[in-house]
């Protein structure tokens, strides 16, 4: 590489409903970028998207660190590949079925993989109550088919709060996603990686007693939960919820990095989702298992940055 510094495009903001979280990442990422490797420009695809176009010839990779809608759907890696500017993480296809939480179900079914018993639930198509709790049972957990960070999820304990819920659900998307509660311990285990894929230790998420579940409030409330990594299960369990990660990340086409989110029921695994751009401050998750595994967080950026430019 010499003593040419990398451009490198920060892409951060954007417009789903996770913005706040997005420029919060975007503004620790840029802090830790190494400035003797890397000239950093940052772009908010809110308003920016023109000016990255124009600007693309003189960038050397984009980092994206974006979540939600339009940044980990595919959307925006479509955009930069016809730019052609190498980014990192999943592709459109990755980004588009891991978004999807009704496909990544059927993936994680289709590959083996464990996760809760679930139907779903068309907005143009309403199951009736008795069909979904006779199938499911209670509590159940509701979720829009394409939104991160917890956002439109309901826990619903009573057949009476099940309407409200499915409602609240399809304000975001036409279909929901009804699955069976699983009580237990909450586990994510990040994969990093091309063709070699390397597990991180897994991290135990345990949310305070004030939440039911690690919503949005308990992700991004400082002190309203905390992280023991690594997770305090058997090695024979670790070692399983990290295949599962593997293999998930493969199932569902995803590169350079992931992290799954499963639930730990007694001596079973339940796998939930997989995320194609997990939370990237240095105290996010899979920082967190990056560092416990001897990669800091500018080390850590650095990887991807290599990862993104292998062809």
């Amino acid at each position: 590489m010499g003593t040419k510094k990398l451009t490198v495009a920060l892409l951060a903001g954007g417009k789903s409903a996770e913005r706040d979280v997005s420029l919060a990442s975007g503004e620790q990422v840029f802090q830790t970028l190494d400035k003797s490797r890397y000239n950093v420009v940052r772009y908010d695809p809110a308003t920016e998207l023109a000016l990255l176009a124009k600007e693309a010839s003189a960038i050397d990779v984009a980092l994206i660190i974006l979540h939600g809608r339009m940044g980990e759907d595919g959307t925006i890696q479509g955009l930069l590949q016809s730019l052609e500017i190498p980014y990192q993480g999943s592709g459109v296809l990755g980004s588009a079925i891991a978004m999807n939480k009704i496909l990544t179900k059927q993936i994680y079914v289709q590959a083996g993989l464990p996760t809760p018993p679930y139907i779903v639930a068309q907005r143009t198509d309403r199951p009736p109550a008795s069909e979904i709790l006779g199938a499911l049972g209670l509590p159940l957990v509701i979720k829009p088919e394409h939104e991160g960070s917890s956002i439109g999820l309901t826990i619903v304990r009573k057949q009476q709060d099940l309407e409200e819920a499915l409602n609240k659900g399809w304000s975001f998307d036409k279909r929901c996603l009804v699955e069976k509660y699983i009580k237990g311990i909450e586990l994510t285990a990040g994969v990093l990686g091309n063709d070699e894929l390397q597990a991180l230790p897994l991290v135990e998420i345990c949310p305070d007693k004030r939440y039911e579940f690690f919503d949005y409030e308990a992700k991004y409330t400082p002190g309203a939960t905390h992280e023991i990594c690594p997770a305090r299960i058997c090695a024979e369990l670790t070692q399983m919820a990290m295949d599962y990660a593997r293999k998930a990340h493969n199932a569902l086409h995803c590169r350079g990095y992931s992290r799954t989110d499963m639930i730990l029921s007694g001596s079973e695994l339940f796998l939930l989702e997989t995320n194609t751009i997990p939370g990237m401050t240095a105290t996010s998750l899979f920082p967190q298992a990056a560092a416990k595994a001897g990669i800091g967080f500018s080390q850590l950026l650095d990887r991807l940055i290599e990862l993104a430019l292998e062809k």
